[in-house]
């Protein structure tokens, strides 16, 4: 029997999903309900729902073996202290998946950006190649049944290594695909340099065969890899880059738009190459896949003569930003655009200030509209919530096509500012999401 505090998070939810296929019963809490609870209860977990207690680890007598807790829940949690006080094994999310890294030939995707649409591209290439991967995704797949997590009975585990407080240095894979570098968790890291350190420590996790694939386009991914001396190299590096000729084939049978996803199936390719898979399998891959769950994800409303493209989209670092607007203004020329962005995370807007607020003055949309900065718990610091909020960051950009509203007033607003034929980007890694269902579920405006 498995606990999960925290349960319904992207990647703990497909933790519990990887030991309900193992048989074993699952048990967790959370504070809210979601999509994500509601498939985790369908495939037999049972979830308590609210404030967490104690009484729930209680209850479960002496049955309960392991219990697994997000990072973001803090050490006074009731369940996570009843758990230590009866001497139950506690583990968190990174320390839980380190362990099925060492049992299984691991690949693991890390980097600052593109991480999700890499990490479901290779986990589909296997699949098509009949290596039969176990999965463990931050994003949910319409290939996996909609689902974050596939259960295979191969060798193979792929997943996302997550930088943040060093959360992939509990990881041990055979194979990692380092996608780009960029400042940012300055909360925790302080400084970029001890952001390279962490991916550095990280890539020497590698094996004496193991392989970095690694973005040779990238600055700072060739800086970290030549301040590996020749003595210290252990692990073979294959580089990819646009440059290469492969990369316009891929660009012409990519679905998705953006320079930086043909990037990301660059390195796809390469691992394709590591692995011995052949080319035909792999363009198959790249020419069926039309995005994950908030990647650049379409969608349309219909009311009548009424019709709105809706793009979702998990963007939330000023790069990730820029770069996802401009795809879509390239893939849309002529529409209007408006785009509602949800900043994530109060640190990382304070962080990063400047350069939201440059990204915002030149990006290629008709109109910009920010709402309230999601704030995420266990994770904010209470003076940087007074100093900043999305009102001030609309000031500092300065410009009359960036307005600021309170998520609430979204829809009386964009009922009066629709036309019909606008494509509404609805971008950031918060609760955003909510309000795009909202839009969908209109039967007028």
């Amino acid at each position: 029997m498995v606990y999960f505090i925290g349960i319904g998070g992207i990647g703990m939810s497909a933790l519990a999903q990887y030991f309900l296929e193992k048989g074993e019963k699952v048990f967790g809490s959370d504070l809210f309900s979601s999509e994500i609870i509601d498939l985790l209860k369908k495939k037999g977990a049972k979830i308590f729902i609210g404030k967490q207690k104690a009484e729930h680890i209680r209850s479960l007598n002496c049955k309960l073996k392991l219990l697994i807790y997000s990072p973001a829940i803090s050490s006074n949690n009731p369940e996570l202290k009843e758990a230590k006080k009866r001497k139950i094994k506690c583990l968190s999310y990174p320390q839980a998946l380190g362990e099925l890294t060492k049992k299984y030939y691991t690949i693991a995707i890390c980097g600052t950006h593109g991480k999700s649409t890499t990490s479901a591209l290779s986990s589909l290439l296997l699949k098509k190649a009949d290596f039969d991967p176990t999965v463990i995704l931050g994003t949910k797949l319409k290939e996996f049944k909609n689902s974050n997590f596939r259960w295979g009975r191969s060798q193979y585990l792929v997943i996302e290594a997550d930088e943040y407080k060093e959360a992939f240095l509990n990881y041990w894979p055979k194979i990692i695909i380092l996608t780009n570098l960029e400042q940012d968790h300055l909360d925790f890291y302080k400084n970029f340099n001890n952001y390279l350190l962490a991916f550095k420590k990280f890539i020497f996790h590698l094996p004496k065969d193991g392989i970095l694939i690694a973005n040779k386009d990238d600055k700072n991914v060739e800086k970290l890899i030549s301040s590996i001396k020749k003595d210290e190299k252990i692990f073979e590096i294959r580089r990819f880059s646009l440059e290469e000729k492969i990369a316009e084939k891929i660009k012409k049978i990519l679905k998705i738009p953006g320079e930086f996803n043909v990037s990301n199936a660059l390195a796809v390719f390469k691992l394709a190459e590591v692995l011995k898979i052949s080319h035909k399998v792999y363009f198959k891959v790249i020419s069926e896949y039309r995005g994950s769950w908030r990647r650049l994800e379409e969608k349309e409303l219909k009311i009548g003569n009424f019709k709105l493209r809706i793009i979702s989209d998990y963007a939330h670092h000023p790069t990730e930003v820029k770069v996802t607007l401009e795809a879509i203004r390239e893939k849309w020329k002529r529409k209007r655009i408006i785009c509602i962005y949800q900043p994530h995370q109060y640190q990382r807007t304070y962080y990063l200030w400047k350069e939201f607020i440059q990204v915002f003055k030149k990006a290629p949309v008709d109109e910009i509209i920010i709402t309230n900065i999601y704030d995420v718990p266990g994770r904010e610091e209470k003076e940087i919530k007074e100093k900043i909020n999305s009102k001030k960051l609309v000031e500092e950009i300065n410009k009359d096509s960036v307005i600021y509203l309170p998520k609430g007033n979204l829809l009386n607003y964009l009922r009066k500012r629709l036309k019909g034929k606008e494509i509404l980007v609805i971008m950031g890694a918060g609760d955003i999401y909510n309000f795009e269902k909202e839009m969908l579920k209109l039967k007028s405006l």
